[in-house]
């Protein structure tokens, strides 16, 4: 499995795990996301250049590989423009496009492809997570034809399914993504959840939230106070509220709801959410007062001798 695990943690900007193979990791380049140099900046003007300069040191990639909202990397998702804009490129110059739909995938952002919006077409995909709708291992990888040139059994991996996950997975297709209403009910609850964390940002002006995301996968972002998001999942948990953190620094407060949660509980759970930061808010507010209650009192404190 060294062979499998390394070829995935050369493709992962994670440190942590990058660190973890004990050697060092080749034949992967890292090239910005959308909006890793800000909004002004179109990352792909790079990209492009570099394909088309032949002096650029750059060699022609075999594949692309993306996710079309980043997950671990902080709940970004890509412009729909620059998503289309990539996949000309890859065409152009007759490279694979590898999209990873394993966290963003299976109605994730709404549609049962997290690239679908774009209205673009990989030549590989990769699936897993809720796949099998109960959370038994599964995983599967979806590619053209003409590129499969794998022999039976030449493709390994750990979570390949068992016969639960199959028939768990088929289950759940046949039941949910057979009537557009399940795509109209995740728009419905995503409305919801944008809106109260919008609400939520809105609310605490001195923390400085931002919002981002799509369907029924969004982060609450805290770049000013990066610790900010830890300690108000510390407090949600306390309430009864399982919550996850993403990004670099932990700054982003994670989520990715069931997708068939009721009304109520999603409700229910902003709400746990919302008194988690209100603890934490008043916490801080405690701690700025005791600081300059000390100072206040060092600054009048005489010494004698």
């Amino acid at each position: 499995m060294r062979s499998v695990s390394a070829g995935a943690l050369a493709a992962t900007g994670n440190k942590k795990y990058r660190s973890a193979v004990g050697y060092g990791l080749a034949h992967v380049t890292t090239l910005p996301y959308d909006g890793y140099l800000g909004p002004s900046v179109d990352t792909l003007d790079y990209f492009e250049k570099l394909l088309n300069d032949h002096s650029s040191g750059f060699d022609l990639p075999a594949a692309v590989i993306l996710e079309a909202v980043q997950g671990e990397g902080g709940i970004r998702p890509a412009s729909l423009r620059w998503l289309q804009r990539l996949r000309d490129l890859t065409e152009r110059h007759e490279i694979l496009m590898i999209l990873d739909d394993i966290q963003a995938g299976v109605g994730r952002t709404g549609k049962f492809f997290s690239f679908e919006a774009a209205q673009i077409v990989p030549d590989i995909v990769t699936l897993a997570k809720s796949l099998s709708a109960i959370g038994t291992p599964m995983s599967l990888v979806l590619l053209r034809p003409e590129v499969d040139v794998w022999s039976p059994g030449a493709h390994s991996g750990t979570f390949r399914g068992n016969n639960l996950a199959f028939v768990a997975a088929r289950a759940a297709l046949e039941t949910y993504w057979a009537d557009s209403k399940f795509e109209d009910e995740i728009a419905r609850k995503s409305g919801i959840l944008a809106d109260e964390l919008k609400s939520i940002a809105y609310d605490y002006p001195n923390i400085g939230f931002s919002v981002r995301g799509r369907g029924l996968m969004y982060g609450l972002v805290s770049q000013e106070y990066d610790s900010l998001p830890i300690q108000i999942q510390g407090e949600a948990l306390r309430r009864g509220l399982v919550i996850e953190t993403c990004g670099g620094r932990n700054e982003v407060l994670k989520f990715l709801v069931a997708l068939t949660i009721t009304e109520a509980d999603l409700r229910r759970g902003l709400s746990i959410v919302r008194d988690s930061i209100g603890a934490v808010q008043a916490s801080m507010d405690r701690s700025s007062a005791e600081s300059k209650s000390a100072t206040k009192v060092s600054r009048h404190t005489s010494v004698s001798h």
